[in-house]
């Protein structure tokens, strides 16, 4: 299949699974992860009509902006260090991988001096793996407090990456754990957090996530195919 097929199998699920639960397909965003992807990949997602990109590493994602410029919205999906935080705030449209108050400062302070306000997510480690970022949802609401008092950044929502399962059926409680738990900090009613999107969901088990109330896929392999000494994305 290519990768114009690709694309509109995906979409055609994703309608699907909206409308199993309840919801409008328009409510769920598809982003393609080009991590590794090369330019003429690329520019043939983009051509089927993509209009988010997902990128885990700041060098990777500059280069693709320089050429293409922003016909797409760009996202910063991988685990951000603090020293990266003023490329960031220039490059991405929205920041996912927020964890920590450090970093928020960083953030802040970055966007505060380029007369703007970031887009960003806070990072769940739901699963407690030691391989993955994220604050825990025990510290997620304390966190999402922190931030929302900081002018230049605005919380748009969580995000979440649950272990990976054979059976992606088994990744469904992580994905209503972070509903449940958008919806707790939600009822806190904190001044300067949205908290409308919920970023959650992979090639394996996007339905699921989408069934569970996921406003933003991410989606690598089931656009682009394997890509080599990587795990799916």
């Amino acid at each position: 299949m290519t990768i114009k097929d690709n694309v509109q199998l995906i979409k055609d699920r994703i309608a699907r699974a909206a409308r199993r639960s309840g919801r409008e397909p328009g409510s769920v965003r598809l982003m393609a992860v080009t991590k590794t992807v090369n330019d003429d990949r690329l520019d043939e997602a983009i051509a089927t009509g993509i209009e988010m990109i997902g990128e885990n590493y700041v060098q990777e994602a500059k280069a693709k902006i320089e050429r293409l410029g922003r016909p797409v919205e760009w996202h910063m999906i991988g685990h951000l260090q603090t020293n990266k935080a003023k490329y960031a705030v220039k490059l991405f449209d929205m920041i996912h991988s927020v964890d920590s108050i450090d970093l928020a400062l960083e953030l802040d302070k970055r966007s505060r001096l380029l007369g703007r306000t970031a887009k960003i997510l806070i990072e769940v480690n739901l699963s407690g793996e030691k391989t993955k970022s994220g604050v825990t949802a025990a510290t997620a609401t304390d966190l999402v407090e922190k931030i929302a008092g900081l002018g230049n950044l605005s919380i748009q929502g969580l995000m979440t990456m649950p272990p990976w399962f054979e059976d992606p059926e088994l990744a469904r409680p992580y994905y209503a754990d972070l509903r449940k738990l958008r919806d707790r900090i939600s009822r806190e009613r904190i001044a300067g957090a949205t908290l409308r999107e919920l970023s959650m969901g992979m090639t394996d088990d996007y339905e699921i996530a989408v069934e569970e109330g996921a406003t933003i896929v991410r989606i690598g392999r089931g656009i682009f195919g394997e890509r080599p000494s990587r795990r799916p994305s």
